[in-house]
């Protein structure tokens, strides 16, 4: 999945310019197969926005942590445990992607905000790859207080916890409100996700979203 970024709204705040949809994963390894019967699990209407805000979700907003780079993201959940890699843009103003040959490597968008400050870090990774499952695969699975750790550079860790978890068609991405400034610092999750298709693999993106509820 590629998105183009420009900077907004102060320091640390990444707001999508434009969209260019291209897969984290087309389903290679789906498409391989030729049945779609491995989908990857899709979040229910109950892990969708409510209108607590995401204050709801068990845990309130921590303060903010100062900048620091993260070196690995954990989701015990759904036993992620992966290092952490900078994307940039391509030539073309995109958001670039982890090798996919790489199954356990995920990345953040290393222009943005970073993990735990203030405003809204992306993390993205693949849901699956030629071979299989890949670091993302039962993203679509967590539940709303799930939480989120980010190992940071600093020595700390940055502990989110989730307050949604949905579905987009590529169509209808909602750009504003996924990668939108936040007042507080906020966490996205992202892989692809949605309706499957033998021709083209996967229509859409599971997005979780994240706030930070401590550290230590």
């Amino acid at each position: 999945m590629r998105r183009r970024f420009r900077r907004t709204g102060g320091p640390g705040n990444a707001v999508i310019a434009s969209v260019t949809v291209v897969a984290l994963c087309c389903g290679m390894w789906l498409l391989r197969d030729g049945t779609g019967a491995h989908s990857p699990p899709q979040p229910s209407a109950a892990q969708a926005h409510t209108g607590a805000g995401g204050h709801g979700a068990g845990r309130s907003a921590a303060a903010a942590l100062t900048p620091s780079a993260p070196d690995r993201v954990r989701i015990p959940a759904i036993d992620v445990d992966a290092p952490l890699i900078g994307l940039g843009l391509t030539g073309t103003g995109s958001l670039d992607v982890p090798p996919p040959g790489r199954e356990n490597l995920a990345g953040w968008y290393e222009a943005g905000t970073t993990p735990g400050e203030t405003g809204t870090a992306i993390i993205a990774g693949h849901v699956d790859n030629a071979d299989g499952p890949a670091v993302f695969y039962s993203l679509g699975a967590l539940r709303k207080g799930s939480t989120i750790e980010v190992d940071r550079r600093d020595g700390g860790v940055a502990e989110f916890t989730v307050h949604a978890v949905e579905v987009y068609d590529a169509r209808e991405f909602p750009d504003a409100k996924v990668y939108g400034a936040a007042d507080r610092p906020e966490l996205r999750v992202i892989t692809c996700g949605g309706d499957y298709s033998p021709t083209t693999g996967y229509r859409g993106n599971v997005v979780v979203y994240a706030h930070l509820t401590g550290s230590h």
